[in-house]
């Protein structure tokens, strides 16, 4: 059995790997790679996307053992080699450590396992669909990706301070597009006849207007990295609606500095725009009737990823800020707590299993949490 030391060695030694995995992105291929895990996995933390990607770089849906099981009826194949995520332990805390944290909150992060989970690829049953697999299909038409970007262009316009326009591509001088950090401006080639690679131009000077805009903490990075970090978020976004961009060049990608802070540092940025640009996308691709009817939360909840309960969680969030009936307000927020609720179970059970398959790991005194933030 292994000991303390040993195990905080391994630790550390599946973190490092996945610095070394990230310091080794200088190549328009290999960032690619990085680029569909953070489209696959835009809900996990950086860390855990770094993870996920320096142990298996083609994983698409992980989950733990026994969820497979009991949530998508796949079983884990035989000799898979388990993917390590890390999970925060939860610990409730006593009176005395509330003061001596300075804190009125119950409980309080103590530490991190790390979870054994499992790639789809990984295991056999039954198949597993989710929401893009239907948004795929239906944006392969461009006609759809036209109206997504006009819905997308709509909505900068006017629910933003930013200024969307067009103008003809022979006034452009060669590019697509532009950001105008004075004015707030992105201008569009508005006759570009490929409509998908409109919208990724879109796409692309949007994240330069949260990135590199007057305002931005980021705006003095040098334009090489600029134009690398927006062609990335450009890259996430249309991965995410299934829209295959793989002709267009990342560009400027061997130029990256090889520090690990600055490289982090870099991804981290790319991860949060790409977050916000998807959460658009999907609001807006829902709004346009191009993704599959979803089941209502109160309904099988057990059957759906982890993935979908998260968007119906968030999407009930704002319903019920944007509920002006008290009625509907009441029953909105029922379906919220059942979603909270299953979400909590889920987070629980891992846990557990993980201390079963793990005894030799002490685990702090536990009880379900009920801190969830809403």
């Amino acid at each position: 059995m292994p000991n303390k030391a040993d195990i905080k060695a391994w630790k550390a030694q599946l973190v490092a790997q996945a610095e070394q995995q990230i310091l080794k992105l200088t190549d328009s291929d290999q960032f690619k790679k990085y680029l569909n895990t953070l489209a696959k996995f835009h809900r996990y933390s950086a860390r855990n996307i770094d993870l996920i990607y320096a142990q298996n770089p083609q994983a698409t849906q992980v989950a733990g053992f026994k969820q497979w099981q009991k949530a998508f009826n796949r079983t884990v194949n035989r000799g898979a080699k388990a993917i390590r995520i890390a999970a925060p332990i939860i610990k409730k805390l006593t009176p005395a450590e509330q003061k001596h944290l300075d804190t009125t909150d119950e409980r309080a992060i103590v530490g991190y396992r790390y979870l054994p989970v499992f790639d789809v690829a990984q295991t056999s049953g039954e198949p597993v669909l989710s929401a893009k697999d239907f948004v795929k299909e239906n944006l392969a038409d461009h006609q759809n990706v036209t109206s997504l970007y006009s819905a997308f262009k709509d909505y900068l316009n006017q629910q933003t301070d930013l200024k969307v326009s067009e103008v003809p591509l022979a006034s452009l001088n060669g590019a697509k597009g532009y950001f105008q950090p004075s004015t707030n401006e992105i201008v569009i080639g508005g006759d570009e006849p490929d409509n998908a690679l409109k919208l990724k131009t879109l796409y692309h000077e949007y994240a330069h207007s949260q990135l590199h805009g007057l305002k931005s903490a980021f705006k003095d990075r040098p334009r090489a990295y600029q134009e690398t970090q927006a062609e990335a978020v450009a890259y996430v976004a249309m991965q995410n609606i299934g829209v295959d961009t793989s002709n267009y060049s990342l560009g400027y990608v061997a130029t990256w500095a090889k520090d690990k802070a600055v490289i982090h540092s870099a991804l981290s940025e790319i991860q949060q725009v790409s977050n916000k640009v998807i959460e658009l996308s999907d609001g807006l691709t829902k709004q346009l009737g191009l993704q599959a009817a979803q089941k209502e939360p109160e309904h099988d909840l057990k059957k759906l990823s982890a993935q979908e309960l998260n968007k119906s969680y968030q999407g009930l969030q704002q319903q019920v800020q944007q509920a002006r009936n008290p009625q509907q307000k009441s029953e909105l927020k029922n379906k919220l707590n059942d979603v909270h609720h299953e979400i909590s179970n889920r987070t629980q059970k891992q846990l557990q299993a993980f201390a079963e398959e793990n005894p030799e790991i002490k685990q702090p005194d536990s009880e379900p949490d009920q801190s969830l933030k809403r």
